[in-house]
């Protein structure tokens, strides 16, 4: 079966060339692509594929964009960083999706989905029990993709009052926001209190995930102000935040494992 491998890191393509290899030898990659524009020429002069391996996000923009600019006939498994509740459409309009970092026994499973959907293909893979999965076009897959993975405008900076005067405070200068008899303040990370008219709720809405963690119902904590993680009790962890926060930040058993995986990416 040929391969053909759409991804913008060159480790992320060793490595998936190398798993690839492991899961089944008779594979043959026969190309590889970094941009939306090397992809497109490839694909216009090279014989369709068996299987292309697509990540999201490419060094000149989203992957999409391939199938707007040439005929895309070849199934595909997408490859993504973006988190599992984002990407409910892809398991039952493609064929699959793998979260980075690909693991070996997903990647079978993908594999296993294709040559199941397409009866000429013989891959010897260990088969798998999810045969619910159908295949569907792929220009409507790329149309629910857009729907669902959309740039997000999250907030940059807030304005608020101090004394006589309003004043513009970045947000990659805010440590935390947290609540205080009922209102919502936040400390920069020069520990400037401020008061915002927003709350908790809100607030998570407006910014962005990759840099602000909702710790529990009274904290969200930007991710450089997190200076130490202590094991708690019942499975839950204690955060110490830069400035010091007068009240314990605590994280629950439910969210630890969310926390964890938010500090690690």
């Amino acid at each position: 079966m040929n391969v053909f491998l759409i991804e913008d890191e060159e480790l992320a393509v060793r490595k998936l060339s190398k798993l690839l290899q492991e899961v089944a030898p008779d594979i043959q990659i026969v190309g590889t692509a970094a941009s939306v524009r090397a992809s497109v020429a490839w694909l216009d002069s090279n014989t369709a594929p068996d299987l292309i391996l697509m990540d999201i996000e490419l060094a000149d923009g989203q992957s999409f964009e391939i199938f707007e600019q040439t005929t895309v006939s070849s199934p595909v498994i997408f490859t993504t960083s973006y988190d599992e509740y984002a990407l409910k459409a892809f398991k039952v309009n493609s064929i699959d999706y793998l979260l980075k970092p690909i693991k070996r026994h997903e990647l079978e499973a993908s594999l296993s989905k294709y040559q199941r959907l397409h009866q000429g293909t013989d891959l010897n893979l260990p088969s798998t029990k999810n045969d619910t999965d159908s295949a569907a076009a792929i220009d409507a897959l790329v149309q629910q993709l857009r729907q669902q993975i959309q740039p997000t405008d999250f907030r940059r900076r807030f304005l608020v009052k101090h004394r006589q005067q309003w004043i513009p405070i970045e947000v990659n200068d805010i440590a935390f926001f947290y609540t205080e008899e009922g209102i919502s303040f936040f400390r920069t990370t020069t520990n400037q209190k401020y008061a915002v008219d927003y709350t908790l709720d809100e607030l998570e809405k407006m910014l962005d995930p990759d840099q602000f963690f909702r710790a529990n119902r009274q904290f969200i904590t930007h991710i450089q102000s997190v200076q130490q993680i202590h094991p708690y009790f019942n499975n839950k962890l204690k955060l110490i935040l830069k400035p010091v926060t007068d009240e314990e930040v605590v994280i629950s058993r439910e969210k630890a494992t969310d926390f964890k995986k938010w500090m690690g990416k």
